[in-house]
């Protein structure tokens, strides 16, 4: 399995990270991330990561509770005590805390600087691509490749 700084590296080319204020609106969060096609935001105080904000916080803390979305701010529905990784960390430390924590976004620190945001989807894609690759190894020795 590889590394997390691996993982990120090939998501940097096609993405950055995304995020807000704990004073942005959560209609303001939820806008940016419909506009960006994510489902997660980071929350920071200029580089200082202070939570995150998932389609789950908006659902369980905001809608199901009918608070008012122009209302609320990011800061009080944000899911603050975060469970991060490190760029060395393997991406099966990442799934089984993922899977334990039912987590589907893992912010990546290094020295305490938010370098990057994981998801679930970036995890099966790398499995899958593994597998894939030890399919076609396997195939081509069957054939005496």
């Amino acid at each position: 399995m590889k590394s997390v700084s691996e993982i990120l590296k090939k998501k940097v080319l096609h993405t950055s990270i995304v995020s807000v204020t704990p004073e942005t609106t959560v209609l303001e969060a939820v806008t940016i991330m419909a506009d960006s096609d994510i489902s997660a935001l980071m929350v920071l105080r200029g580089e200082q990561v202070e939570g995150i904000i998932t389609e789950r916080d908006f659902v369980r803390r905001v809608a199901r509770l009918e608070r008012s979305a122009y209302a609320t701010t990011v800061g009080e529905v944000m899911t603050s005590s975060l469970i991060t990784v490190g760029p060395q960390d393997r991406t099966r430390y990442c799934m089984q805390l993922m899977i334990e924590r039912n987590l589907r976004h893992l912010p990546v620190l290094d020295d305490g600087k938010l370098v990057g945001l994981l998801s679930i989807r970036d995890l099966v894609k790398d499995v899958v691509a593994e597998q894939e690759g030890l399919i076609q190894h396997l195939e081509q020795y069957i054939r005496g490749e």
